[in-house]
């Protein structure tokens, strides 16, 4: 049975698990995980437009598409000339990823890891990442040696803590991944993710879950503190779905979360992807989701926030897409809530 493997993993100090689906895990993992999300800054940004204005958001689509493509090939041209620029091709990886142009992706993350020496753990586990989407096959091989080669160079990077164990549970080792997930743990998720962590420790260990207690060598705390929004958070979004749009959607559509000028609103000004398995969920935007270089979230005094709910999985606006907004001013408020009520006709 194919499931998502949809885990959210925060960088200690970054970013504190942010989002994005990423990899197809075909092994024996439990329909509990369908409910948890990927989201790393580094996998975060992207070139996804939305034109229109707030109360329009069909219009444009494939202009936008357009402008997207320009984006990236103005891009990459520029870094034919300029190819020591080691924070265009992040940008550049990442805005492959963000197109699911994953082959390209991974020739951009190369880049990155060979101008570096090998030694950003980050770019080690960006590059993992992007093999395992081209792939699309369980861990192993080369992107389980770059997951392996993160943690040797930081022992508590989220996302290899979480790719190692994944690793590890599937060649048989469930020792070695109910340690790193207990250490994965200790990096303070947020709750939802704490007691995914907890039940599978628990599993990989043999022992019922509430069994897992704070303190012993398998531990997840089950009564965690609330999760306070990582470093650099601009703005907080708690999104939920309306009954009439839950009622409406079937399957597990994508979630667009886009930050956009309401008076140019593409390109974006920054963007993350989630599921809408995992509504309802508090997201958060920061800097490091922005996708144009010199065009940074933070820079914004005030900027419209749209979710929106794609069932074509595509990033521009389809009619029956379920959306809702809010106008964001991180000056007043950290946080701003957004129901998804409104659909695209």
């Amino acid at each position: 049975m194919t499931l998502w493997i949809l885990m959210a993993l925060m960088c200690l100090g970054a970013m504190l698990f942010v989002a994005i689906p990423l990899y197809r895990e075909k092994q024996g993992f439990s329909s509990s995980l369908v409910a948890v999300v990927v989201f790393i800054a580094a996998l975060s940004a992207g070139l996804y437009a939305y034109n229109g204005n707030p109360n329009v958001p069909s219009g444009g689509g494939s202009e936008d598409v357009m402008g997207m493509n320009d984006a990236i090939e103005s891009l990459a041209a520029r870094l034919a000339q300029d190819p020591d620029d080691v924070k265009g091709w992040q940008m550049l990886g990442r805005s492959y990823l963000s197109m699911q142009q994953f082959a390209e992706a991974v020739d951009a993350f190369e880049r990155v890891v060979e101008l570096e020496g090998s030694n950003n753990p980050q770019s080690l586990v960006s590059l993992g990442e992007a093999i395992l989407s081209r792939d699309n096959t369980p861990i192993a091989g080369r992107a389980a040696a770059l997951f392996e080669s993160a943690l040797a160079l930081d022992p508590n990077n989220p996302q290899a803590l979480f790719y190692t164990g994944i690793a590890a549970s599937n060649s048989g080792n469930n020792e070695l991944a109910a340690e790193r997930w207990e250490r994965l743990a200790g990096l303070n998720p947020p709750e939802e993710i704490r007691g995914i962590l907890q039940q599978k420790i628990a599993e990989w260990r043999g022992l019922p879950a509430e069994s897992v207690v704070p303190g012993s060598s398998a531990a997840v705390a089950a009564t965690p503190e609330p999760a306070a929004a990582p470093p650099g958070t601009i703005i907080s979004i708690n999104m939920a779905l309306a009954d009439e749009a839950a009622a409406a959607i079937s399957g597990d559509p994508g979630i667009f979360v886009i930050a956009r000028d309401p008076n140019a609103p593409a390109p974006p000004i920054a963007v993350l992807r989630t599921r809408a398995s995992d509504l309802p969920t508090t997201v958060h935007l920061s800097d490091s989701n922005s996708m144009v270089a010199g065009r940074s979230l933070s820079a914004f005094a005030e900027f419209e926030v749209l979710v929106r709910v794609s069932a074509s999985g595509q990033p521009m606006a389809q009619p029956g897409d379920w959306f809702g907004s809010a106008i964001a001013k991180p000056s007043d408020s950290a946080s701003v809530d957004i129901v998804i009520n409104q659909q695209v006709p």
